[in-house]
Order: structure tokens, then sequence, then C-alpha cells
């Protein structure tokens, strides 16, 4: 059967055998198959099971569960163990140990407190990752393998001293000469430049807690290189011994981090850790959020963006908390099935739930998976046998792709330089909040788009509008795809603070917004932080709808020297250059660009919507409240089309025509009752 195999829809689970007496293995494998999980992922913190000693090997632990899972008939993820460097290990060899800015080592005690770069560390894991897939890759139940676990997870950062020597290598290869990384750096700047490679850090503490900008885009840039080459030396490993049809993975999206390239050189896909019940963690609730855990299809969607067809490789089973933090409820029933079926609606062909029996020790104890202590059978356990049975109707879904319209460009450069900079940073935070609020909250399906990872324009050309919201950092390639996107037909919209800096970071002295004029047909003679005075927002005439303009004002001229003319759409309304423009269109060739000179709100983005008829592209089949999510998969010509219900009261749906409702097998119209957190998947015929 094996995964993503465009043919099936299956669950699976994570198991630890290392935790439980070996008498419950058996007992936990006919459980699992009984209730429809097919699939267990083992050994991704299991180092001193395989090597108790240095250069120790004892593979008999794995060899018996194997052994039984060979027998049974359950398909196993082995997990490469370097998430968690054995004790031994560690102690020998403090260098592999990751620390902080000021340099304090993280020590034995958690997870994930190597580093990437230590060359001790490297070979070690080398040495792990080559005994284990030497040894049990050839296992008939092996499947795939998950490279180590969350990669960049709780730490993003690294600050060791091998990273440190690891820095300077990648910027001699980066700029070859001092010279040009110090013009890159702008180093004459409060006096930074450098005469060896020596005197080079990693960024460090410093008395005014900022360091060099254009350093710390690059030292990102450097974090995400050094994660992907420790996945590629791992990838690399294991594809010398998986056998054919098998796969290679790894799970989650953390920061810091090319997701898009690490797949591409190392994965056959990625899987996403989902746990949308952090939504109703103590710590983080907010009572007037209308999105709540609606906002793990955003993540989905990330993911969707860099494996169109994916899996979860972490399904939220049961309350999630630490001993620490991080405490929440345990999901209430329906949202189990609710937050499975949003990965599906999403991409996602396979899901594995965390975890199949809840910790009785450590750290995760209160991080509940399907059964609790006990182990008896539960309301949970019953839940996810319901999904297996949903899925069973509906497995002509796997393999579709997930249909929309609209398209959100982002790209690593500008996501990095976003972290770094608070002027960046915050017109972006709004305006991601706000499409991505507005696309739900309207039933308007929509794609992460990475222009970075985009080789030809013709990978855009699906998309009716695509919207930029902040292209602070604009490249020559990147100016390049959009004018042949827009030339060639396509709809355009930029926000504010676009163009205004250069790969490195460096604000370009061109008329703004820089690379971005030609296409869009706009000069900015003056820009403004609107003031907190004025509450973040001022007031623009849209053709005489009123829309916002949040955080910042780009006061906006059209182009004198376009080829074709620009026209004044929108102006402000409101501070000192009401009557200014606010919002520039320019046709360009076949398409059209259009310039905003602020970040956007939820209302803003939902009147661009309208405006340019991308706004609910389904509502001539079906009309649903607020509180569902619409989203739909084609394949060959049949479109499949999800209605998931996140709130905990009943809700009417109309459909418009008839469709078939594949949990029912029968054909629908009219008013249709959605159960509180009620899905519902519907073939269009």
């Amino acid at each position: 059967m094996k995964l993503l195999n465009g043919e099936s829809i299956t669950l699976g689970t994570c198991y630890y055998p290392e935790h439980w007496s070996g008498d419950l293995w058996e007992e936990d494998l006919t459980r699992m198959l009984a209730n429809g999980i097919k699939t267990v992922r083992i050994a991704e913190f299991a180092w001193n099971k395989i090597e108790p000693e240095e250069g120790v090997f004892d593979y008999s632990f794995f060899d018996r569960f194997l052994d039984l899972t060979d027998r049974m008939g359950m398909q196993v993820i082995f997990g490469t163990p370097t998430a968690t460097p054995p004790a031994w290990l560690t102690t020998k060899y403090p260098e592999v140990l990751n620390a902080r800015q000021d340099g304090v080592l993280y020590r034995h005690g958690a997870r994930r407190h190597y580093n990437y770069n230590s060359p001790v560390y490297q070979e070690l894991s080398r040495r792990i990752v080559e005994k284990a897939a030497a040894h049990y890759a050839g296992r008939k139940s092996v499947i795939g393998w998950q490279i180590d676990n969350e990669l960049n997870c709780e730490l993003s950062e690294f600050y060791s001293e091998s990273d440190t020597l690891a820095f300077r290598e990648f910027l001699k290869k980066k700029y070859d000469t001092l010279a040009q990384l110090n013009q890159a750096w702008g180093t004459v700047f409060w006096n930074q430049t450098y005469t060896a490679w020596e005197e080079i850090f990693v960024p460090r503490t410093t008395c005014s807690d900022s360091t060099n900008p254009h350093e710390v885009l690059d030292y990102l840039r450097f974090i995400s290189d050094s994660c992907c080459r420790f996945a590629k030396m791992q990838s690399d490993i294991l594809r010398k011994y998986i056998k054919p049809g098998d796969f290679v993975t790894t799970n989650g999206l953390f920061g810091n981090l090319d997701n898009h390239r690490m797949r591409e050189e190392s994965l056959d896909f990625i899987t996403y850790d989902s746990y949308p019940n952090f939504a109703y963690c103590l710590d983080a609730y907010q009572k007037e959020d209308r999105i709540r855990d609606r906002k793990w299809s955003r993540n989905l969607a990330e993911t969707r963006a860099v494996s169109p067809i994916f899996g979860i490789m972490e399904q939220q089973s049961g309350a999630n908390g630490w001993n620490t933090r991080m405490e929440a409820p345990t999901p209430e029933p329906g949202q189990l099935t609710l937050w499975t079926m949003q990965s599906i609606a999403h991409g996602s062909d396979y899901v594995s739930y965390f975890r199949w029996r809840t910790a009785t020790m450590g750290t995760e104890i209160y991080w509940h998976g399907i059964l609790d202590y006990s182990g008896r059978d539960n309301r949970r356990l019953a839940e996810v046998r319901s999904v297996h049975e949903k899925l069973q109707k509906m497995q002509q879904v796997s393999g579709a792709r997930y249909e929309a319209r609209v398209g959100i460009l982002k790209d690593y450069d500008n996501i990095f330089d976003a972290q770094l900079d608070v002027w960046h940073g915050r017109v972006e935070k709004a305006s991601q909040k706000a499409l991505f609020e507005a696309c739900q909250l309207t039933h308007t399906p929509f794609d992460y788009c990475y222009l970075d990872h985009v080789k030809d324009a013709s990978e855009l050309s699906g998309y009716q509008v695509l919207f930029y919201p902040h292209a602070t950092i604009m490249t020559r390639k990147g100016k390049a795809l959009l004018e042949d996107y827009v030339r060639n037909g396509g709809t355009l919209v930029v926000g504010c603070r676009s163009g205004y800096k250069d790969e490195h970071g460096q604000c370009v002295m061109d008329h703004l917004p820089g690379m971005l004029r030609e296409v869009t047909g706009t000069d900015i003679p003056e820009y403004t932080m609107i003031s907190p005075a004025e509450g973040g927002i001022v007031t623009v005439d849209w053709d005489g709808t009123a829309i916002d303009a949040a955080v910042f004002s780009d006061l906006l001229t059209p182009d004198q020297g376009a080829e074709t003319p620009a026209e004044t759409a929108g102006v402000y309304t409101s501070n000192y250059y009401a009557g200014t423009p606010a919002l520039i269109r320019h046709p360009y060739g076949k398409g059209q660009a259009w310039y905003f000179g602020g970040a956007f709100t939820e209302k803003t983005a939902e009147v661009f919507l309208e405006k340019l008829g991308v706004i609910a592209p389904y509502g001539e089949i079906l009309q649903a409240p607020e509180t569902c999510e619409i989203a739909v998969r084609e394949k060959d010509g049949v479109k499949y089309l999800f209605v998931l219900n996140y709130g905990k009261t009943p809700v009417e749906v109309t459909l418009k025509r008839q469709v078939k409702d594949l949990f029912d097998d029968k054909d629908v119209q009219g008013v249709q009752t959605l159960e509180g957190y009620g899905t519902k998947v519907y073939e269009i015929l």
C-alpha cells in the first residue's frame, strides 16, 4: 500500500515501543489495525536503543518490534534518532551542544540541544544513520524514513563555536573576499569593517541588543543552509539502502529554514505536524478571535506550497501540554474528526495521530494521545474508528490537488528580513493575517506561492490574482517573473514598503518602488509610518468604497515615465495627505498591476477580492455561514468540495445544485444541516 500513492487516504499513529513493555506491543498493534490504523512511526528519539555506548551497536530491540510488524502487516516509518543525542555523547563531546547568543551551552535534559555544524556531531550522526539504515531499511514492514524530528523546532538559532567556524566558510563561499562582504554588509557604518575572516562571528550579544541587519540576514540564510545540508547528509545515506518505492521525509515546518530547498534536495515529500488545539491553550486563547483552530489551515497551505500532496506525521488527537507549559483542554467530540478532515481538505493523503498511548513519564505527560494512561477504549478511539469509516467512502479523493485561483506570494529572503526588521515585520504581520482571514471568512481558497522557488512565470499562470503584500527585498529574477506574469494576463496586487531593499537588505537609492516601478507604474516620492495618534489606520476612498490602510502609508503618484499610463484608483481621505493617491492601477501587457499604499486589514483584503472578481468562487454551488471553511480538491476533472464547521453548534448549508454526499452515498440538494464540528465531502456532479 505504502503512502501518497494517489489511490488511498490512510491513517497512522506515532508509537514508542521503548516506552512500553514488550508484552503490550502485539495488543497495541492489533487494536490499531482493528480501528483503521495501518502505519506507525517509530525510533525518532531512540538513539540509545541502537547505540547504547559509543561504537557499540545493538539492533535487537527494534528487530523484535519489526518482527512483529512484519508478521502482522503493519507498515513502519522509521525515524533517524538524531533529534536527541544520548548522554554519553553530549558528556564526552560538549562541542556538539548548541549555545545561547551569550555563549552559554544548552545542556542535556531536553531535546534538539545539538548544533548542525559540529564536525563530531555530523560524524556521529552520519554513523548512526548509516548503521540504522543498513540494518533496518530492508525490513518488509519499513516503508519510509523520517529524518530527525522537527528540524529547527525548539531552537532555530545557533551560536556555538562550530557555528561561527561554519559561518565563516559560508561567507567565504558567498563573497569570496572581505571587500565584497564589507560592501554587502555596509560595515563602514559604526566602524564595523572587517580586515580578517577570524574577526567575524555569528551574531553576538551587544550593548544595544541590536546587530548589523545585513549580517543577520546572511546569518539566517546560513542557519537554513546548515539545516538543509544536515538533512541532505542523512537523505544521501538513506537512499543507498531503502527499497524501491520507499520514501524519505521529515516532519514539521519551522523557522529560519528554506523548506522548499530541503524538500527539493532531500525529501520525496514533506509531512506536517498539525496541532489546532493550540488555539485553546490557556496562555494564548483570545476570546474575540474568530479564526482560532482555522489558523492551522494557514499552516497547511504553507505545507501544500512545499508539497502539493503531503502527509501529516503528527495530528492532534488529545489534549496538548508539557509539565511546564501549553495547558489545553481535551478536544471536544467531533474536533478530532474536524481537524483530520481539515488536513485532508488541504492536500494530505496520510494522517498519523500523535500519539497512540499517552506517556506516563517525562516532559510530555500531559500531551495526550488517542488512549489515556490506562490504555482502555475511550471516546477518542471510537472517533478514530469513525474517521477510518469515513475515509473508506472517499478514497477517490486521494491524489486530488487543492484548487485555488488566488495566490499569496512569499519568498524566504523577505520572511527572514521581516524577522529582523521591525518596520518590515509590522506591515508583514498585519497583511498576512488580514489576507488569510479574508480568504477564510469569504470562502475564497488560496495558495501560498514562493517566488524564489518558481522557475518560470507559467507556474503562476493558473492564478487570476496574486497578492505580494510587501515585496521589500526584490531581486532581478523576481522582477522578471512578476513582469512576465502580468504581461501574460495576470493581476498582481502589491502593498506598501515594496521594492526598497536589495538582496543584501540595503535600501536602494532608486525612485521607489525600485525594481517594481515598471510593472506597477508607480512612483513614491514620500512615505510615513501611520502615527499611533491616528490609531495606526488611515482611510482610503476606492471608487466610492471606503477601505483602510494600516500601519504605513506610501504616498503615491502615477509614474509619468511609464510606457502605459497608470491611473489613480483610490485616494487617502484622512491625515495630512488626504486627497493624494493611495491606490494605483497600471495596465501592463495583457494584465494589470495594483499598488496599494498601506498594509491590508481584513476588510480591505475582502474588498480587493470582491472588486477583482475572485471572491467566493464556489458561491454558485454552495452557500455556507462564516463558521465554515470551504476547500476543493480536484482530480481528473472531478471536484471534491469539503465543508468544515468550526463552530460547536449546528449550521445550515445550502446546496444550490445537486451534488453527491460521499459520506451518505446519495445525491443531495437544498438546505442541509451540518452538526457542530461537522464535516462533509461532496462530489460535484
